[in-house]
């Protein structure tokens, strides 16, 4: 389930935590002391806080793609694919972004943000708008998000840039892809912003673009998130486990096996010795 969209610099409001006086439950084990305990929650913060991540960083693969995205174009200055409540496509400039670096861009306007999701049991992409309207591309590759379901005009397949590590191609299924049109001066002077459309018939520069995405729904960060989660394990768990309290040492060499992989293995030997203490 994807989240409510935030950005830097929101305030977030803060949960009420119980203290341990005000928790009828909470209880002394003798085995932890209060820095032990202060420790326990700086780490449950820091988990908390990992899954709020509302930083942004760069698709590096396709299957990277998942959850709130940017879409940034190959313009100058960049720009992002945008739509607006009604479902009108257009291009806004980016504002949040380093020395024009497309790979720094973040979004500071909602209409710039898409949330793109995998169609089940296909390799293709659709992308729901702020409105909670996908985007689609008719025959004449005018592109608009007014739709509530999602038919072959609002699916797109995401492929990479053989030849530009980080960059991608959104194809349409008639094989079209979505491209720029740089704008040219109004009348009055003022320069327009580029055109978005969806008939590009072959790959070139104005169809090479960035994918910005939200580092929490990221798989690789996902992966090493859950990965040190697996790692963590408290003293009363592996008591727990073993059946009986254990020594300081006994702890760190568990920790250390359950970081290593080997957890099962030493767990069974201790178990093992358990015994052998009891009945020697």
């Amino acid at each position: 389930m994807v989240k409510a969209l935030t950005f830097k610099g929101e305030k977030k409001p803060k949960k009420r935590k119980r203290t341990e006086a005000s928790d009828p439950t909470a209880q002394d084990d003798g085995g932890e002391d209060s820095s032990k305990k202060q420790l326990k929650r700086a780490d449950e913060d820091d988990d908390a806080n990992a899954d709020q991540d509302d930083s942004w960083v760069s698709a590096d693969t396709v299957n990277d793609v998942s959850g709130p995205i940017m879409i940034v174009l190959p313009t100058e200055p960049p720009a992002a694919l945008a739509c607006d409540a009604v479902g009108k496509v257009f291009t806004i400039s980016i504002e949040n972004i380093v020395d024009g670096n497309p790979s720094s861009a973040e979004p500071h306007d909602v209409r710039q943000v898409w949330v793109a999701n995998k169609i089940a049991g296909t390799e293709n992409y659709r992308f729901k708008g702020h409105h909670g309207k996908y985007l689609s591309c008719d025959k004449f590759g005018i592109f608009s998000a007014t739709s509530e379901a999602v038919s072959p005009l609002e699916t797109f397949t995401i492929l990479p840039t053989p030849d530009t590590p980080g960059t991608f191609q959104i194809q349409t299924q008639r094989e079209t892809f979505l491209t720029v049109k740089e704008g040219s001066s109004s009348k009055s002077g003022k320069a327009l912003l580029p055109e978005v459309r969806g008939d590009a018939r072959e790959t070139n520069f104005y169809t090479t673009l960035r994918i910005r995405m939200q580092a929490r729904f990221k798989p690789r960060i996902k992966a090493s998130k859950e990965e040190k989660a697996r790692e963590k394990i408290t003293r009363a768990e592996l008591e727990a486990a073993v059946g009986r309290r254990l020594t300081e040492d006994e702890v760190k060499k568990l920790k250390r096996a359950r970081r290593e992989g080997d957890y099962h293995e030493v767990l069974l030997d201790i178990k093992v010795k358990s015994k052998h203490d009891k009945y020697g």
